[in-house]
């Protein structure tokens, strides 16, 4: 016999009926939400978190790396070094592409999360309307400057 055998006395477990008794994570778990638009899109959602993870590893750490233990490290890091590294083509690429990898990746973990511990539809839409929105600011404001740097500012 079981331990939850003994303390239901072979009895059923009673199920709960009210959202206030449950997580909101299983909120009604017999009756799922239908979203509507794409139906795939949680499975790219999850494959690009594992790729974009997996590719934001090697930028980071090669980032950090160019950064902090190159040469002198970081007490060479100053406005020429910056205007110098934003000259290439290939750090602007660099950066950009981890600009927005990380943004979008941080931005889909916040969206899970939010579609998770969200209880009421107003407030998911809500809270992920912010979020796109201050992604989509951040996103812009970031590519803005790194593909427009100046260099000979005064």
């Amino acid at each position: 016999m079981s331990i939850p055998d003994v303390q239901l006395r072979g009895q059923r477990a009673p199920v709960l009926q009210r959202s206030f008794d449950r997580p909101a994570s299983l909120d009604n778990p017999r009756s799922p939400r239908r979203r509507a638009g794409m139906p795939n899109f949680e499975k790219f959602a999850w494959l690009f978190m594992r790729f974009s993870g997996v590719v934001l590893v090697f930028l980071a750490l090669g980032h950090l790396f160019v950064g902090l233990m190159w040469e002198n490290g970081v007490y060479r890091i100053d406005f020429n070094y910056v205007a110098q590294r934003w000259s290439s083509p290939f750090w602007q690429t660099w950066d950009l592409l981890l600009l927005w990898l990380a943004q979008l990746h941080g931005g889909n973990g916040l969206r899970t999360i939010i579609d998770d511990y969200s209880r009421k539809d107003s407030t998911r839409f809500w809270l992920n309307a912010l979020l796109a929105l201050s992604m989509a600011f951040t996103l812009v404001l970031g590519s803005y400057v790194l593909l427009t740097f100046d260099a000979n500012i005064s």
